[in-house]
């Protein structure tokens, strides 16, 4: 194989997980979970709070909490620097990571 078959085979991989990533966003959340839509930063950047799509503001602690309980869609929780921490699901797609979205 040529170093081109590799990339037209790593290319075509990448494009089948963009439309992968946006079919599964346009999934609704399953039913009791909210979707975090804007964040609140403190002067460093680091977010401090979230807004989901019902309205509610959750201070970051809660929204970990939260989403360890499975009420937020579209996060996840994982374990690092000795504490928990929220991101986005990794999905390829930039627009709904948190710290892409809106301030509220």
């Amino acid at each position: 194989m040529t170093m081109s078959d590799f990339e037209e085979i790593y290319n075509q991989y990448k494009q089948q997980g963009e439309q992968n990533a946006a079919q599964e966003q346009a999934n609704q959340p399953q039913q009791g979970q909210e979707q975090i839509v804007a964040v609140r930063k403190n002067d460093d950047g680091d977010i401090i709070a979230v807004k989901t799509n019902s309205g509610r503001e959750l201070d970051y602690v809660s929204a970990l909490n939260e989403a360890k309980q499975g009420n937020l869609a579209h996060v996840d929780v994982f374990h690092k620097y000795g504490r928990d921490i929220l991101r986005s699901e990794p999905d390829g797609i930039k627009e709904n990571n948190l710290d892409n979205l809106p301030n509220f």
